[in-house]
């Protein structure tokens, strides 16, 4: 798989990526903030999110509905996230409409105006987005997880912000953290598809290039585990959702394609262990899957389900034996190969839109700090080994590292990671 992809650094920091895709008549535009909710002041929790929201709230040159307008005029595809590490701005358009759409996002990045009675009704919107969480039991026992197993780190606060947090974030606060994040130094701008790099370069000089780098991105402190037991009642759930979890390598670790084979052998889809003794061998759940968070510097192997209250326990037991049978049964050859070829195949195919190539290559510059070729990725997992595997379950799926959040109409349960030993 051929990369055409192009680097340029301006003297003021931002950087600038591009992949020349010639065979397309689109293209897609993104800017990136290196920072996410884990560098933000505790007592401004959900700041970068809030700032998110803002920046769609009008700019000096455009007001909430010339926005609006200009999205749908280029189609209708302006998004917008925050995450933990880093926050991005991205849209999609025809090739023709490259130039208006860089325009945009730099106006929504480099101009908002923080308009105080936009700032008062969007903080209630957040606030209502807070609350959905309330109401949307998968993601409520991640975020309950994440709290448990990180309390004193920042990657254990919810992204929002909590409604106390939110309440305390001034207009003040907002422009000064704005200031000090969206400085071009903490800015990657990513393109891909049918564009020129020096085009692209050139819109980012005319946008950022005056202005002056003011802000560096805060410190990380890798977080400490914190192993225990949650249940959290909601007696209007019909299922227990279940998430267990311990630590496992992170992002940047040398295991990190070694962790994804273990995830697909174990849960990663319908031929996985997990899937076909939970639910074809034994039906107590819909779905079970295995999820890694991955961090910079830090990681979650996580397994979620959902089932019957009164199934639960077994739902636990069942899951615990597949955990101890992967630690002392190394997965037989036709088994690992099937799950090599298709990491190597989701890893490959996941590329294929130049959406997708504009957000890895803004990711790799911000986790990595240079861009990974689809070759050298496809030979990071064709060596894997089976003892890799072996090694790293039996690394992970430590009884006494093993934590537990359960969220539905249950009391208590019993719990023995201890028959992992």
């Amino acid at each position: 798989m051929r990369q055409r992809i192009q680097k340029t650094v301006l003297p003021n920091g931002l950087t600038i990526l591009t992949e020349e895709m010639d065979h397309l008549r689109s293209a897609s535009i993104g800017i990136w903030v290196r920072c996410g909710s884990r560098h933000e002041p505790i007592t401004q929790s959900g700041i970068s999110h809030f700032i998110e929201h803002m920046l769609f709230k009008g700019t000096e040159h455009r007001s909430i509905h010339d926005i609006a307008y200009e999205t749908d005029l280029l189609g209708g595809n302006l998004d917008a996230f925050t995450s933990y590490e880093c926050a991005g701005y991205s849209t999609k358009v025809l090739d023709e409409h490259v130039g208006r759409a860089f325009d945009l996002l730099a106006d929504l990045v480099s101009a908002p105006l923080f308009d105080p009675t936009e700032i008062a009704k969007e903080r209630q919107v957040i606030l209502e987005e807070i609350k959905m969480i309330e109401d949307a039991p998968d993601e409520l026992t991640t975020e309950l997880f994440l709290k448990n197993f990180w309390p004193d780190h920042r990657l254990g606060t919810p992204i929002s912000g909590t409604e106390e947090s939110l309440n305390r974030i001034t207009r003040d606060d907002l422009v000064s953290y704005w200031q000090q994040v969206y400085s071009p130094s903490n800015l990657i701008v990513s393109a891909a598809g049918h564009l020129c790099h020096e085009e692209i370069v050139a819109m980012a000089d005319a946008a950022f290039g005056q202005r002056v780098s003011n802000g560096a991105r805060p410190p990380d402190n890798q977080p400490r585990a914190h192993v225990c037991v949650v249940v959290h009642r909601k007696n209007h759930l019909e299922q227990v959702h279940m998430l267990l979890g311990a630590e496992c390598p992170s992002l940047r670790s040398d295991d990190h394609f070694p962790l994804l084979m273990l995830n697909t052998i174990l849960g990663g889809g319908v031929s996985s262990r997990l899937f076909l003794k939970i639910r074809e061998e034994h039906g107590l759940a819909y779905a079970i899957d295995a999820a890694p968070l991955l961090f910079s510097d830090a990681g979650i192997f996580a397994i979620h389900a959902a089932t019957s209250p009164e199934k639960v326990e077994t739902l636990l037991e069942l899951t615990i034996q597949e955990l101890r049978r992967l630690k002392i049964e190394p997965p037989p050859p036709e088994e690992f190969d099937r799950a090599k070829q298709l990491v190597k195949a989701s890893l490959v195919l996941s590329l294929d839109s130049c959406s997708a190539r504009m957000a890895q290559m803004a990711r790799h510059e911000i986790f990595f700090g240079r861009q990974l070729t689809a070759e050298e990725i496809l030979q990071q997992v064709e060596a894997v080994t089976v003892e890799d595997i072996n090694r790293l379950a039996n690394e992970v799926f430590k009884p006494e590292a093993l934590a537990l959040v359960v969220v539905g109409c249950v009391n208590s349960l019993q719990f023995e990671p201890a028959r992992l030993a």
